[in-house]
Parts: structure tokens; C-alpha cells; sequence
């Protein structure tokens, strides 16, 4: 029973830790079931605009660096862990801010979930399709998505923070 003279709890980072774990669990297992399903480039028609198709990336977002020789893996390697480090310390500092939170889980969980594939592997494993005609957009993978969704959702955090924040107008 709370009395009155009883502090609220403070928010724990476990939750956002826990969203960010399932992001990377979903991520792990979709590009396992690839790996073992899907021959390199091989691919399975779902509809007139999307396939799956096993791919690899060694570079990052739309293949930016991919045919570089390989120091970029570890770049991307060392990024991804620093990210780690400051999503977590800002996950510490602020948890009771639920859309900023929700937002850098989901970028740590596809984060981590590349990270893991550029350490196993030398290369994210990538296998959404999506194209319009003969154009495809690049491959990508649920940890892509869920780094794509966090960042909209930071924008969109900023963007209610600021209207917050502005002066009523008569």
C-alpha cells in the first residue's frame, strides 16, 4: 500500500532493454531461418512488388561502402558498439520518456542484431525485396526496420518536445 509521504517508483530501463531484446530476437531468427532456407541470391516471389531473397551487405544503409576491402565491417563494428553505449546511458537517464525510449530500443535492438551479423558472419544478412517494375529498392532486414522505425520515432519525439515547449499564441 503507497502513503502519502511514499515517492512514485522511478521508471526502470528494463522495459526498453526487453523491446530491444525482442527486436534482436525477431531479427536473429528471421536471418537464420534465411541462411538456412536461401542459397546466396536466391529468391521466392510473394507478390507483384515484394520477394524474399537472400542477400549480403557488407557495407551499411543502401550498401553505402560495401566494396570497400573490409576495414569497413569493422567500422560499422565499432559504430554499432558505441551506439550501444550511448543508447543505453540515454535509456538510463531518461526512461520515463516512453516515445524517445521506444524509439532508441528499436534502433539498439537492429543496431546490435547488425553488429552480431557483421561479427558471425562479415556481412549483414539482408532479405526484404520490395521493387516497382524493374527497380528494386535495396534489401533489408528487421534490424534495418527497426533502426528506420526509431529513427522516425525520434524525429517525431523532437518535433512534440518542441511544440511543448513554444509559447501559447493569444
Amino acid at each position: 500500500m503507497k502513503t502519502m509521504n511514499t515517492p512514485s517508483p522511478r521508471p526502470r530501463i528494463w522495459p526498453w532493454l526487453a523491446w530491444a531484446l525482442l527486436v534482436l530476437a525477431i531479427d536473429q531468427l528471421t536471418k537464420q531461418w534465411i541462411l538456412r532456407h536461401y542459397a546466396l541470391w536466391d529468391s521466392t516471389p510473394v507478390t507483384g512488388f515484394f520477394n524474399i531473397v537472400r542477400a549480403h551487405n557488407t557495407g551499411a544503409a543502401f550498401s553505402f561502402l560495401a566494396d570497400h576491402g573490409g576495414w569497413q565491417r569493422w567500422l560499422f563494428v565499432g559504430i554499432g558498439a558505441g551506439a550501444t553505449v550511448l543508447i543505453t546511458w540515454q535509456l538510463r537517464k531518461y526512461p520515463g520518456q516512453k516515445l524517445f525510449c521506444f524509439a532508441l530500443a528499436s534502433i539498439l535492438g537492429g543496431a546490435i542484431g547488425n553488429v552480431l551479423d557483421r561479427l558471425m558472419h562479415g556481412y549483414v544478412v539482408d532479405f526484404l525485396d520490395f521493387y516497382w517494375g524493374s527497380r528494386h529498392f535495396p534489401a533489408f532486414n528487421v534490424a534495418d526496420m527497426g533502426i528506420t522505425l526509431g529513427a522516425a520515432l525520434l524525429i517525431l519525439d523532437e518535433l512534440l518536445r518542441s511544440r511543448r515547449s513554444q509559447p501559447a499564441t493569444p
